[in-house]
């Protein structure tokens, strides 16, 4: 039996796993071991998984990742959430669908000190779903505008699947983070547009709020945005400078969101428990999907399929653009069925040679327009976590009228996906002045 073989039949084994719900990371880690057993040999294989195995969990490039999740759920348990979307709808919430228009500045804000996009769905649906019921806004418009504005957290930095992608590409976490912040700018705005367009043509999806004067707004600025201006630019702005390490970066974050919320008396005790708690929670189910994705990706490299995938992309009679659309149609369709972290890991061993080596693309800006794709992922049927995680908030608004509702959301990523590929300076312009 060829090489190619056993590999396309390991990559159908893993897809039948996740079918019987097998969890990923054991998915990947079982088919990686059994497929290199297979081309190798037993020994071969126990070596190649005892040795992944524990560089994972020892390795210190992976220690960022604790950081910026502890981060992150000391932001959630705060309230820095509140306080944000408080800023943003005294700001803009007296516009046609201004609510939804607040949610997209707070759920971009929020993603700035989180970097999770189920954390920024959740904090930012448990806050602005209620103010858009009490101003009649349609159910399928407030609950999506909420979904896709938390696909926002894996772009905006911090975004943990940057520094995954930076790991284990090899890539400057700094410049991967520096190259999101205009992406994720310009998709907000496009969000906003959309609903802006949307409640201008129909105002009785998303009827205005009352307007609030410049003092209100000094007043919200000052309670809400000066920590996340501080904490972005003490534990971003080190890094980006080249003062910090990017796991020095998370610890210093981390570090000044507890001592505001210590000395502002934000959080309790059983808060600061449940933050310790979820960031371990979180962490292992991170590390277990990269030493999973390790283990298969050895088992893909042996196999031989991302260098004969590299070699007929270069053979193709098409320009290198067709051949990236048609990697991300991949991204897009797969992304509708494995999560957004899993399927990075899952892909990158076989589609980041194509991509960089082969058709010559900027890794930096592959991966931002990977991270776009996969954020499409969080709010598309039927996995679409981002939906399930509003559908928990909302409890009484069924699924199918969430889902309705994305669509135009997803025009707008599409959109912002064209213009990254039409003019991706848009992405390296800035991480060029990233050490």
């Amino acid at each position: 039996m060829s090489s190619l073989l056993v590999g396309l039949i390991g990559i159908a084994v893993f897809f039948f796993l996740l079918i019987l719900r097998m969890p990923i990371a054991y998915g990947m880690a079982l088919v990686g071991f059994v497929g290199f057993t297979c081309l190798a040999s037993p020994e071969a294989a126990f070596r190649v998984v005892a040795k992944d195995i524990f560089h994972t969990f020892s390795s210190y490039s992976l220690s960022v990742i604790p950081m910026f999740v502890w981060m992150g759920f000391l932001a959630f348990y705060s309230g820095i959430g509140s306080r944000l979307f408080g800023f943003a709808y005294k700001l803009v919430g007296h516009l046609p669908g201004g609510l939804a228009i607040a949610t997209q500045a707070a759920c971009a804000l929020f993603g700035a000190v989180c970097g999770s996009n189920t954390a920024t769905a959740a904090t930012i649906g448990a806050i602005s779903l209620p103010e858009m019921k009490k101003y009649h806004y349609d159910a399928s418009l407030s609950t999506a505008s909420v979904a896709a504005g938390g696909a926002l957290g894996v772009l905006i930095p911090p975004s943990v699947i940057f520094i995954v992608y930076g790991i284990a590409t090899e890539q400057s976490i700094g410049k991967l983070f520096m190259a999101g912040i205009i992406p994720g700018i310009l998709l907000m705005l496009l969000y906003m547009g959309t609903i802006f367009v949307l409640t201008s043509r129909h105002p009785e999806l998303g009827p205005p709020g009352p307007k609030s004067s410049w003092k209100e707004r000094i007043e919200a600025l000052k309670g809400g945005l000066w920590e996340v201006i501080a904490i972005f630019s003490l534990s971003l702005g080190g890094l980006f400078a080249g003062w910090f390490t990017p796991t020095e970066a998370g610890a210093v974050g981390a570090g000044s969101i507890l001592v505001l919320t210590i000395l502002e008396k934000q959080l309790s005790w059983e808060s600061f428990t449940k933050t310790l708690s979820d960031t371990t929670r979180t962490t292992a189910m991170i590390m277990f999907l990269v030493a999973g994705a390790v283990i298969f990706g050895r088992f893909m490299a042996v196999s031989r399929i991302p260098f004969l995938l590299a070699s007929w992309a270069g053979s193709l009679a098409l320009p290198p653009f067709a051949v990236m659309a048609i990697i991300l149609g991949i991204y897009l369709l797969l992304g509708c069925f494995i999560d957004a972290l899993a399927l990075v890991l899952l892909t990158i061993p076989i589609f980041y040679p194509v991509a960089v080596t082969t058709l010559g693309y900027d890794p930096i800006w592959f991966g931002v327009v990977i991270v776009l794709v996969v954020a499409m992922g969080v709010i598309t049927p039927p996995v679409g976590m981002n939906v399930y995680i509003i559908k928990g908030v909302a409890g009484d608004i069924p699924l199918e009228t969430i889902f309705k509702g994305i669509w135009p959301f997803l025009a707008a990523i599409i959109i912002c996906l064209v213009l990254l590929m039409a003019f991706p300076q848009i992405v390296t312009c800035i991480s060029l002045f990233t050490p």
